[in-house]
């Protein structure tokens, strides 16, 4: 079924109209739809589910690495390095999915595995990732609320892109054209920022003491990795097994990533509006089937997760046609498209952000 959204959602966000809340006397939508949803028990966990998920990716993972050592020096290595690119995304969806406590009912245990998956088996911050997305998903594509829409390598408003000058003012007329190729670098990015964020010294001691946690994990991590890529491959097989690697995979999760919010509706930092509608009209779903939930992670049904984020993974398809026909009877906008349909709304909205910094005539 394919589902248009209305074009007040797909503007850029200097362009964006905003929906006003519903009036208080007629009670909040959201908590209509919470009710259908528990009573459907989609929010019940799957331990079953996510034991044979974590156990066969932990094998996966475990054979990418036992081929890694058995090939030895060859440049057939650059295939192993795909293929752990691919086994390290998807560990990286299983830290997601602990991190929103969809696994286990305690969130020790889910802290746990996020930690493992993240800091150990990936070298990413599980502290740091949580901190960020949490804000992302209390304020979704909402301008200086939302991290993943800061101003940085990318520029996502207009105003950020007229404010920009030498380099960064070339980046964002060329944005559109650099997205992909930039995001060979993203898995660096998330490594760095990531350990930046583990010298800063704030917070409680509480705190304080859980960073020294993770520091050891993700030292453990960098160590292991290098020892092992170096131990096994000569230097110049092992710089670009390491390229090769650490570049699939920071393009795998940017390509995962990407279609959730990119190019939707933008909201400023002081409009209001309700839970439900910020949820939906900031998010898009992406079509397909099985392997495209595998692939994505779940991320595909980006509308459910973000109004149910603690929904385990395998029920969110379930909850697609509920969410679905709510937003019909209720006029919201709900938008769904293909994977790559999505990729070009992404690209539409990155290049017309850069256009104020494009020459008049093409401008």
């Amino acid at each position: 079924m394919t589902t248009e959204i209305s074009d007040r959602s797909t503007r850029p966000a200097d362009h964006a109209e905003i929906p006003h809340p519903r009036p208080a006397g007629r009670g909040s939508d959201y908590a209509a739809l919470s009710r259908e949803v528990k009573a459907s028990g989609l929010l019940k966990r799957r331990p079953g589910y996510y034991s044979v998920k974590v156990g066969a990716n932990l094998l996966l993972l475990a054979g990418g690495w036992t081929a890694f050592a058995l090939i030895g020096q060859s440049w057939w290595q650059l295939l192993t390095a795909a293929f752990l690119a691919v086994m390290f995304t998807q560990t990286g969806f299983i830290g997601h999915d602990a991190g929103h406590h969809q696994i286990a009912a305690s969130k020790r245990v889910n802290n746990v595995l996020g930690r493992v998956h993240a800091d150990l088996l990936i070298g990413l911050s599980y502290g740091w990732w949580i901190s960020k997305h949490n804000r992302h998903h209390s304020h979704p594509n909402h301008v200086d609320r939302d991290p993943d829409i800061a101003d940085g390598a990318i520029a996502f408003t207009e105003d950020h892109a007229r404010v920009r000058r030498g380099a960064y003012a070339w980046l964002a007329r060329h944005q559109a054209k650099l997205f992909f190729p930039m995001l060979l670098l993203e898995g660096l990015a998330l490594h760095v920022a990531g350990v930046k964020e583990l010298f800063e010294r704030t917070g409680t001691r509480t705190s304080r003491m859980t960073k020294a946690g993770q520091a050891s994990l993700l030292t453990a991590h960098l160590v292991g990795y290098f020892a092992a890529v170096f131990w096994v491959l000569p230097p110049v097989q092992a710089v670009c097994f390491i390229a090769v690697h650490q570049g699939l995979f920071g393009l795998y999760m940017g390509c995962s990533f990407a279609p959730n919010h990119k190019g939707m509706a933008l909201f400023a930092k002081d409009d209001k509006i309700d839970f439900l509608r910020r949820q939906v009209l900031t998010s898009r779903n992406i079509r397909g089937h099985k392997f495209t939930d595998f692939a994505l992670g779940g991320l595909n049904y980006q509308i459910e997760h973000h109004l149910f984020p603690s929904m385990p993974r395998p029920s969110l398809r379930h909850a697609q046609e509920l969410v679905r026909s709510f937003c019909a009877r209720h006029g919201i906008a709900y938008h769904e498209t293909g994977l790559f349909d999505s990729y070009a709304q992404v690209l539409r909205h990155l290049h017309a952000v850069g256009g104020p910094l494009r020459p008049e005539l093409e401008y």
